[in-house]
């Protein structure tokens, strides 16, 4: 073989082949996940959908327009809206000094915080009975010193709301504080910025979703707040008798009552959905 029959032999030889980047390979869900998640949903949904079966369509526009149901759900929305600005002006606070102080204490703290979530409400208003009722541990100081009665009045009602959800506000904007992480912070202090400017300045904008977030949750949960209301605050038409309190006495009436306690779960349902839709669809920022 010649010298030019080697050269072309050489050109025409393929060389390797560059190596192809791996596939991205999906990785699926096994398929009982599919029927115990769709399980799930219809434990949700399908309680919902029974109201929504149940329900005397021809007379829900009268029982949802009663006064007795404005009443209920104007007094729900006003001690709905006084308990959250109560957990903000409390919550913001708590979850603040939990995110930012890493020690025992702290877990010890957040514990009780959540405690809460996981006591009977009917415990919840037992206990605030014992603690603010005439003979209880801060009350009955208050009614001696200062005449105060707080049981079985719509303030009552607003502390009860608060009792119940202050840990979802908590938890869902220590949460946010914590995976925003202090960086920023330590920046700006080490710039020369105070405390509360870092706090105004930075530290809340940067938690905004979360504290946004856990706001919708603790009022949606005020606004359905019914056992420790119910203890401590009493069923009092117009004083303490709230959505959830309007629904259980009417549905222990009989016949057309029955059916004006549907009516009004629907309703709560309604206002409940629109509350946690709106927020949903709220983004830093302004964006919709």
């Amino acid at each position: 073989m010649t010298v030019t029959e080697r050269r072309a032999t050489t050109r025409a030889a393929p060389g390797p082949r560059p190596a192809q980047p791996p596939r991205a390979v999906a990785v699926g869900v096994p398929r009982l996940l599919y029927v115990l998640a769709l399980a799930g949903l219809a434990l949700l949904t399908l309680p919902v959908l029974a109201l929504l079966v149940r329900a005397d369509w021809p007379g829900v526009p009268a029982a949802i327009t009663s006064p007795e149901a404005l009443s209920a759900l104007g007094l729900s929305l006003r001690t709905a809206l006084a308990a959250t600005a109560l957990c903000l002006l409390l919550g913001v606070p708590l979850a603040v000094v939990l995110a930012r102080t890493p020690t025992r204490a702290a877990d010890v703290v957040r514990a009780l915080v959540t405690l809460p979530l996981v006591l009977p409400p009917t415990v919840g208003g037992i206990a605030l009975l014992y603690l603010l009722g005439r003979r209880g541990l801060v009350g009955e100081q208050l009614d001696l010193l200062f005449g105060i009665r707080i049981p079985f009045t719509t303030t009552a009602v607003v502390i009860a709301q608060a009792f119940v959800a202050l840990p979802f506000l908590v938890i869902a904007l220590e949460g946010a504080l914590r995976s925003a992480g202090d960086r920023y912070e330590v920046v700006a202090a080490t710039l020369g910025a105070g405390r509360w400017t870092v706090l105004r300045r930075i530290t809340l904008p940067l938690a905004a979703p979360g504290l946004v977030s856990g706001t919708v949750l603790c009022f949606a949960r005020a606004l359905g707040e019914f056992g420790a209301t119910a203890l401590f605050a009493g069923n009092s038409a117009g004083v303490t008798r709230t959505m959830p309190l309007a629904i259980y006495t009417a549905f222990n009436g009989a016949g057309v009552t029955q059916d004006s306690a549907v009516a009004l779960s629907l309703l709560l349902v309604v206002v409940a959905v629109v509350i946690l839709v709106l927020a949903r669809a709220w983004k830093p920022g302004g964006r919709g």
